[in-house]
């Protein structure tokens, strides 16, 4: 059977099973917004943006767009009813405060540790901009990282360690990529749901840092 990578969508898709009823989360730029479109219905998440935004509502329609209401990737948002708008040294007081329950964030690489490396690769065409997210993976209470599993050109980015400039170290909880959903645990990485089609042997060629797969792994279901 050939294995079913993921779409990027997909990816969101299977993150949104998973953000609790009631919790505070922060998207980070680029795949981890489209995770917001996929929280079931019936339960309430308060979105959080560090440029000063509590109660980030959906992305508005077609024409619908105020250039004054912008998240953290300067993308136009809606506010949902109660939410508020402050200085963003209190977005900041909140996540070094420890008030928010989850950040999702964008990843080059991730280290078996659970260290995070994603602001700045050393290319010099692409100045480093580090942003919340030092902030948001020292401060947040769960760290989850969405990412592709291999770099364009094949190569592995969940490594045994990062090879570029850490952003935070040991703080990812949960790697989600288009192949695989692994934990960070005490004792490794362990693998609990692969992609339809790939075998073990396969998704372990493809990373960088030993894998264990839990006896109760599944296929991912989106």
């Amino acid at each position: 059977m050939t294995a079913k990578p993921l779409s990027r969508d997909d990816i969101a898709r299977r993150v949104g099973k998973d953000i609790p009823d009631g919790a505070y989360v922060n998207l980070g730029i680029g795949l981890p917004t489209l995770a917001a479109n996929y929280v079931p219905s019936d339960r309430e998440v308060i979105y959080h943006s560090e440029n000063g935004i509590l109660g980030l509502g959906p992305s508005p329609g077609k024409g619908e767009e105020d250039l004054d209401i912008i998240n953290a990737g300067k993308q136009t948002v809606t506010l949902l009813p109660g939410a508020s708008i402050f200085h963003h040294t209190d977005a900041f007081a909140m996540i070094r405060g420890g008030h928010i329950d989850l950040a999702l964030l964008g990843a080059m690489q991730v280290a078996a540790n659970g260290d995070l490396a994603n602001w700045s690769t050393g290319d010099e065409k692409f100045p480093p901009a580090v942003g919340g997210a030092m902030d948001l993976g020292a401060g947040a209470a769960s760290v989850w990282a969405l990412m592709e599993h291999t770099t364009k050109d094949g190569q592995p980015k969940i490594l045994e360690r990062c090879t570029y400039p850490l952003t935070a170290a040991g703080v990812v909880d949960r790697i989600y990529t288009n192949l695989a959903v692994i934990d960070v645990t005490p004792d490794g990485l362990m693998v609990r749901e692969m992609a339809a089609g790939l075998e073990f042997d396969e998704l372990q060629g493809k990373t960088g840092a030993k894998l264990q797969l839990a006896n109760d792994w599944r296929v991912i279901e989106v």
